[in-house]
């Protein structure tokens, strides 16, 4: 297994470049597959799970040309296509899942196995199943795979729903596109990597209306046609910059970040303490002092990110006073905190709550990253602790975070792999 060696003390202070999100970029070659040609998606991360979809679109009949010196994919998808996901490839990463919408979509039917992913808690699939149901779909569950059934095709239906799941407004929006009728979601996820897939379905021929609302219309066409898209810039790469720079108490520009998507947490870093200025090409967070604690809630979008969860704790671990740091979202986000504790964090969690009294530095100690955000956050609490921490199972980082380790450096601290 692959680890990271961190050396405590560094104040990081530079510029970083975003790339493409993964949230994005993964749910947009998955959409790939609704129109039969060659698509190209630009502004590529390059992270590990960008080939694992890669490998999925393969074995799908598509052809996939990643090109890692322009950061941009080819994928040229058959008039025919493969209908089955299989576990091998789909338990390595969550947007497996996204698959299903097009294949059901193209095919009238989809064979995809469970997903695996993160280990951050329970992430049903009611919500995707229900609303493909009220559109036609026959649904089931059959050792370990979801097998959905549309053979008269899929017809347009008024889908509310519980929960503004992403994944659910994802497969449903993109299936809703060569339905018949009209679809509405209401309750939809308002996230931009949501809205950002949304144009790209516009481009290629979808008629879409109501992204970045409560409630999206879809109107469903004979026949979408390939595109070109540039992937939004990654919103929770930008946010952890953000947190590494007032964590450090230095000064970082995050060119190609966009302030406007993390209106929330860059509001808490100034409550925090840190003075945070808009750039041409992004924004720029500096911290001159000890952060000051803050109390945050996760929720979905325009609330804090679920996926920032992570990092204000360890800024709060780290900070002066006390705080509470409430998970709505994902109850086993704060499996994270049972590694803050091995480098001396005080903290103390109750269900949905974890209360943080704060301490001015961490202590080195041999830690595991049990996921992407995880691995991240605990990273950042290296920076903060006084001596060399080893992070285990870093593989989880590569697959959010490109080049995490060299843009460390480029910052100014002492990063390296074991």
């Amino acid at each position: 297994m692959e680890r990271l060696r961190v050396v405590g003390g560094a104040k990081l202070v530079g510029t970083v470049r975003v790339s493409g999100a993964k949230n994005s970029a993964l749910k947009l070659m998955a959409a790939t597959l609704l129109a039969p040609g060659q698509s190209k998606i630009t502004n590529l991360p390059a992270i590990a799970d960008v080939e694992y979809m890669a490998e999925l679109l393969t074995r799908l009949g598509c052809k996939v040309d990643i090109k890692r010196d322009s950061n941009e994919v080819l994928i040229d998808v058959p008039q025919k296509l493969g209908h089955r996901a299989d576990y091998d490839m789909v338990r390595k990463m969550r947007a497996s899942i996204n698959v299903l919408g097009p294949l059901i979509a193209r095919e009238l039917v989809a064979e995809v196995a469970l997903p695996g992913g993160d280990a951050i808690g329970s992430r049903g699939l009611d919500f995707h199943i229900n609303g493909l149901t009220e559109m036609g779909a026959e649904v089931s569950s059959e050792h370990g795979f979801i097998i959905a059934k549309a053979p008269a095709g899929l017809k347009g239906a008024k889908i509310t729903l519980e929960f503004p799941s992403v994944g659910a407004t994802e497969n449903i929006m993109t299936a809703a596109t060569l339905a018949t009728g009209t679809t509405v979601i209401d309750n939809a996820a308002r996230e931009p990597d949501v809205v950002d897939l949304g144009e790209f379905l516009i481009s290629m021929g979808a008629k879409i209306s109501g992204l970045g609302s409560h409630t999206i219309t879809i109107e469903g066409v004979s026949k979408l046609t390939p595109t070109t898209h540039a992937t939004l810039a990654d919103r929770i790469v930008s946010g952890t910059w953000a947190f590494a720079a007032a964590m450090t108490q230095g000064d970082i520009t995050i060119e190609n970040g966009r302030a406007d998507h993390l209106e929330l947490p860059l509001d808490k870093l100034v409550e925090a303490g840190a003075v945070v200025t808009t750039t041409k090409t992004g924004f720029r967070v500096k911290m001159d002092k000890r952060p000051i604690a803050v109390d945050v809630a996760t929720l979905p979008y325009p609330g804090f990110p679920t996926d920032l969860q992570p990092m204000v704790i360890t800024l709060n671990a780290i900070a002066e006073g006390t705080s509470i740091v409430t998970e709505n979202v994902f109850e086993g986000r704060f499996m994270f905190v049972n590694e803050l504790l091995r480098l001396g964090a005080k903290i103390q969690v109750d269900g949905h709550h974890a209360a943080i009294t704060g301490i001015k530095q961490l202590s080195a100690a041999p830690v595991a990253a049990t996921d992407i955000r995880a691995g991240a956050g605990l990273v950042l609490a290296a920076l903060v602790s006084d001596g060399v921490t080893i992070i285990e199972d870093a593989f989880h980082i590569d697959r959010g975070y490109p080049d995490f380790p060299a843009q460390l450096q480029s910052l100014g601290a002492d990063v390296s792999r074991t």
